[in-house]
């Protein structure tokens, strides 16, 4: 059987069901990846890998609970619940409060689907399985075609493998390159929904690709700084696109956050980001660092030390604690990345 490919394809179906609820969400885990940990039965646990895997569970439901989840007041005081209804009123809000806004939403997104991911993956390595890593620090690229390797990496692979290097990838010229990138992201867009911010969304990533496959990437990829300061400013403008549904108001968002694009509407509180920043500035720092490999170096330097093990077990209890006491006082609060 494992020599039939529409077997696999059967199998593979079957082996995403069981391992997790919602299949589009991550890590995306083909069948040629566990086929052989499939048929493992002696030996496949180890209270090493055990212990490994509650760590890396703990440490994703803190990233969904401790800071997707409290960041994300942030951006539902400004757009409201679920982008529908108005919350402190975009009429009111300043350029500087909707930056904060899309930055606490780019955290959140980030937090919630990685934390998810990782949370997968431990489970998935208490169970004796060793799946693929799904985001890798993307917030630290230097340019956007970066950051689309390091975010949902096992989904990028599968449009790479099954659409972009099937039409021919980048071997056939620029044009042909440009045009198979418009498939993937058209594809990409529809995959995440058919309504039309994700059409206006996956618009944007392709004119920032196309862009950088012309001519930016190289230059981008030389930069010390500039690369990081572009990607921090042009990921969360199209995260906008990603979580507001109605256009309309996903123009005026835009209008906010680029005041030379439309005229503003209504009394605007020059000073309202002093509020967020005096009650989240802390947070922020929090998320940002946690955003990049620094508590993963000092983690792993702490791990290597016998003497530290014990302390990191009791760090690990309370952040659990810490979790589940978040989980019991707030309301239901489902990871994100399942409304898409």
């Amino acid at each position: 059987r494992r020599d039939v490919e529409t077997e696999h394809n059967i199998i593979d179906f079957g082996a995403y069901v069981v391992m997790f609820p919602q299949l589009i969400a991550g890590p995306i885990v083909k069948y040629r990846d566990v086929s052989e940990q499939l048929h493992v039965y002696k030996n496949r646990y180890s209270l090493q890998q055990i212990e490994d895997g509650v760590c890396i569970f703990v440490f994703g439901l803190a990233k969904k609970v401790l800071l997707a989840d409290t960041v994300s007041k942030v951006w539902t005081d400004i757009i409201g619940v679920a982008g529908k209804s108005a919350g402190i009123g975009l009429a009111n809000a300043s350029t500087p409060l909707v930056w904060l806004g899309v930055i606490a939403y780019s955290m959140q997104l980030y937090f919630d689907f990685s934390g998810y991911s990782m949370m997968a993956i431990g489970l998935g390595k208490m169970l004796g399985f060793q799946f693929p890593v799904n985001f890798h620090f993307p917030y630290i690229s230097k340019s956007i075609t970066e950051f689309w390797r390091r975010w949902h990496i096992t989904l990028g692979r599968w449009f790479r493998e099954y659409v972009y290097i099937p039409l021919g990838g980048n071997r056939k010229g620029r044009t042909r390159t440009l045009f198979n990138l418009l498939v993937v992201w058209s594809l990409t867009a529809l995959w995440h929904g058919a309504t039309p911010n994700f059409l206006i969304w996956g618009a944007e990533l392709l004119l920032l690709l196309g862009i950088e496959k012309l001519f930016l990437y190289e230059r981008l990829n030389k930069s010390k700084l500039i690369g990081h300061l572009y990607v921090i400013l042009a990921a969360p403008v199209t995260w906008v696109a990603f979580s507001i549904t109605n256009v309309k108001r996903l123009w005026i968002y835009y209008t906010r956050m680029f005041p030379f694009l439309g005229k503003s509407h209504g009394t605007v509180m020059k000073y309202d980001y002093v509020k967020y920043l005096g009650e989240y500035g802390g947070l922020f720092l929090i998320a940002i660092m946690f955003a990049t490999p620094i508590p993963l170096v000092f983690y792993n330097r702490m791990k290597r030390k016998p003497w530290t093990k014990e302390l990191l077990n009791v760090i690990l209890l309370l952040i659990l604690g810490l979790c589940l006491y978040y989980m019991a006082i707030s309301t239901n609060n489902p990871f994100l990345y399942f409304n898409f």
